[in-house]
């Protein structure tokens, strides 16, 4: 009897661990970003997996220029991961259209995310949300505190106080006012049009009206920033028409100039090649008391694969994703890529904090030409490219630029024919 009860202890510990084994489950994510290896291996999924035992998290990255390449490649042969880290807008709505994506509208943790955190991963109508918002990046100003300080300028808050600031770093000839070129003309929308813009058509406001045909790139709302930065050029130095973005960078962390209209991705890079102190300041309203508007554009979500075999594993990670716990781990490892959801998140880096505290105080919105409107041909998102830079070299005025961005517009836009 002891020898058969043996046999059916041993037994039964067996059928246990193999039963334990069965459970486990690994999941696999599909990424272009590469450059985070470190941090999924390091602090995110140990993270994950100590407080889900029984699920294991692989991150199997691509080259950021071959993900959507290799990533459509293994969704038609069946081979791609559980999870899929999604771009914003229609790349994303396209692998949702076709079948790729799951529809995630259901799962708790999108209550954790504002409609304009959601608003690249849902189709047109909103009906649906498919990926789940992991971070953005906020537009503004990076500055030289040694610099401001050598010269007694204030920080701006108003467009009158940054022009005088400009004008006296011209005046004294130290310092280049201001750091941007328009060789490679994604800047001078970017970090021109695009950063200084939702302060004259009030963020979401002036976006949802322009998408509906309510509003239209002739109006002044619209036009008003080229005008503003058309009076940059005097501000960006010798050559600035074949500066590139890499030749901007250097000259401001080199300290060879006072000003850099930036996105908030810079901040890592910058800490790490400047060697005096900085400080941000968020685009300056036109007038005293006017309310505020920041870009705070949507980059990174992760969407789960319809065809997952393991998706009850897949959504509780997506779960996770919602929680503080995620947010905090990421916005501080990627200083500059900001946690999109509800929950406050203090951040280590000063210069972080000081971009994300502009949340508090304005409104959010995204780039104005991501969503729907740049569908078509000519594509609004490049013609806005081309449009900025030709207005701060002087070459189109911006009653012009408008009309022909308008006109491309509504050669293929029904809203607005």
């Amino acid at each position: 009897m002891k020898r058969k009860s043996l046999k059916l202890a041993l037994l039964g510990t067996t059928l246990m661990a193999t039963s334990a084994l069965a459970e486990d489950v690994t999941l696999t994510i599909e990424s272009w970003r590469n450059d985070d290896l470190t941090l999924w291996q390091e602090k995110i999924i140990p993270a994950f997996e100590a407080a889900n035992p029984g699920i294991k998290v692989n991150f199997t990255p691509s080259a950021p220029a071959e993900y959507n390449a290799v990533l459509n490649a293994k969704l038609e042969a069946g081979s791609a991961g559980d999870l899929i880290t999604c771009r914003p807008f229609d790349t994303s709505l396209l692998l949702f259209e076709n079948g790729n994506l799951a529809d995630l509208s259901d799962l708790g943790a999108m209550d954790n995310f504002s409609d304009v955190a959601k608003s690249a991963w849902q189709n047109d109508d909103g009906s649906a949300t498919f990926c789940v918002p992991m971070a953005s990046v906020i537009h503004g100003f990076i500055y030289n505190k040694d610099a401001f300080a050598e010269l007694g300028v204030d920080v701006p808050t108003t467009e009158d106080e940054f022009f005088a600031a400009l004008e006296k770093f011209k005046e004294d000839g130290t310092y280049i006012p201001m750091a941007m070129g328009t060789n490679d003309q994604w800047e001078a929308a970017t970090m021109g049009y695009q950063n200084i813009g939702p302060n004259y058509w009030k963020g979401e406001e002036g976006r949802l009206a322009l998408i509906s045909g309510e509003q239209s790139l002739t109006d002044p709302q619209w036009v008003a920033p080229y005008e503003t930065i058309a009076r940059w050029k005097d501000y960006l130095g010798d050559g600035f028409e074949a500066q590139t973005y890499p030749d901007s960078q250097n000259i401001f962390t080199l300290g060879r100039a006072a000003i850099y209209p930036a996105g908030s991705w810079e901040i890592s890079g910058f800490n790490a090649q400047a060697d005096f102190e900085m400080g941000a300041f968020k685009p300056p309203v036109r007038n005293a008391g006017d309310e505020c508007y920041i870009s705070d554009h949507t980059d990174i979500a992760m969407g789960l694969n319809a065809a997952s075999e393991n998706a009850e594993a897949a959504r509780t990670f997506l779960d996770w994703m919602g929680t503080s716990e995620f947010a905090t781990i990421y916005a501080n490892a990627l200083p500059g890529f900001f946690s999109l959801s509800s929950h406050d998140i203090a951040m280590e880096d000063p210069l972080a904090q000081e971009f994300v505290s502009w949340r508090n105080d304005c409104g959010s919105t995204i780039r104005s030409t991501y969503q729907i409107l740049s569908r078509g041909t000519p594509n609004l998102e490049n013609e806005t490219w081309n449009a900025a830079a030709q207005v701060v070299k002087g070459a189109e005025s911006p009653a012009d630029a408008g009309a022909r961005l308008q006109e491309g517009l509504a050669s293929w836009y029904a809203p607005h024919q």
